[in-house]
């Protein structure tokens, strides 16, 4: 070998060097994951609340969150994935996303999928077959978004008459026909920390997590009288569970569980800022919130809004 050519092979190794170093996971630094990112759920308790009555701060990204479309019918029964609008559309209704959306250019509104009870009765996850179930909610979802207006969904079943498998494949399919028909934008889950509920999030997470852009944690499903401290171990348990999720804050308006704003919830907030992990913050609900004057969302919009 020529003594030519010994430069030649330096100059190409010490570029393979670099690429390695470049591409290498230890030498990537994250990229500050704070978000001024706001949502609410609305509509469930049928309280007369608008979407005009919320404070809308606009140098946050603020998400609307319609609660519930159930397959359910209004007899209580289910129907393998054909959707029906459960929350107060008199008051949120079609022509009122339209108006609200255009008068804040930061609002989306999405919708959420499931809840807790329908007519007092358990709403139950309970697909006939998976592609039955995926075929008519596909179906029944994009009509109620188109007629809506709407930009997201968010899944909240919290009761299951099927295995974790099954529910990752339908859910899982479903978003992903939503997302490359160009019908949603945006994607989220909103487990809890119970067994059944979690057995059956985190099999949607390990099979379809790249397509789930929040997670809606309901930290407000802790113990009321959660301390500042205890509410940081249990974002950061569930930010390990939903590895690489964008995990939110949350708190119940009415301060029933959970960590209450009165009792440290925005101190635990500045700290997860600190650290470069306040990826926003949810509120149940907006029916609630508006009995006490939404002081909380401003509060909470205010922080998210401030650089740290």
């Amino acid at each position: 070998m020529s003594n030519m050519a010994l430069p030649k092979l330096k100059l190409i190794f010490t570029l393979f060097f670099l690429q390695t170093l470049l591409t290498s996971p230890t030498s990537i630094q994250a990229a500050p994951a704070n978000s001024n990112l706001f949502r609410e759920y609305i509509g469930a308790k049928f309280k007369n609340v608008k979407f005009s009555d919320v404070p809308i701060n606009p140098n946050v990204e603020f998400h609307f969150i319609l609660s519930f479309a159930i397959d359910y019918d209004t007899s209580s029964s289910p129907t393998n994935g054909n959707f029906n609008v459960f929350w107060d559309s008199d008051n949120l209704s079609p022509s009122q996303v339209s108006s609200i959306k255009n008068q804040h250019s930061n609002v989306k509104v999405a919708f959420s999928l499931g809840g807790d009870t329908v007519n007092g009765v358990p709403a139950e996850f309970k697909p006939s077959s998976i592609d039955s179930w995926v075929s008519n909610a596909v179906s029944s979802l994009t009509s109620i978004i188109q007629q809506y207006n709407l930009d997201g969904i968010d899944i909240d079943y919290e009761h299951f008459s099927a295995d974790p498998d099954t529910f990752a494949e339908c859910i899982g399919r479903l978003i992903t026909t939503l997302k490359n028909n160009g019908v949603i934008s945006f994607a989220s889950i909103a487990p809890f920390d119970d067994d059944q509920v979690q057995s059956h999030y985190l099999a949607l997470w390990k099979s379809y997590g790249d397509l789930i852009d929040y997670v809606n944690f309901q930290f407000y499903g802790y113990d009321q009288g959660t301390t500042v401290s205890q509410f940081i171990n249990y974002f950061k348990t569930q930010s390990s569970n939903y590895n690489g999720g964008k995990v939110l804050a949350s708190f119940i308006s009415d301060g029933s569980r959970g960590l209450s704003p009165e009792n440290g919830f925005f101190t635990a907030c500045d700290r997860l800022k600190s650290e470069q992990q306040l990826h926003g913050i949810f509120v149940w609900s907006a029916d609630d919130s508006k009995e006490i004057g939404f002081r909380y969302e401003e509060q909470s919009q205010n922080l998210l809004a401030t650089p740290h």
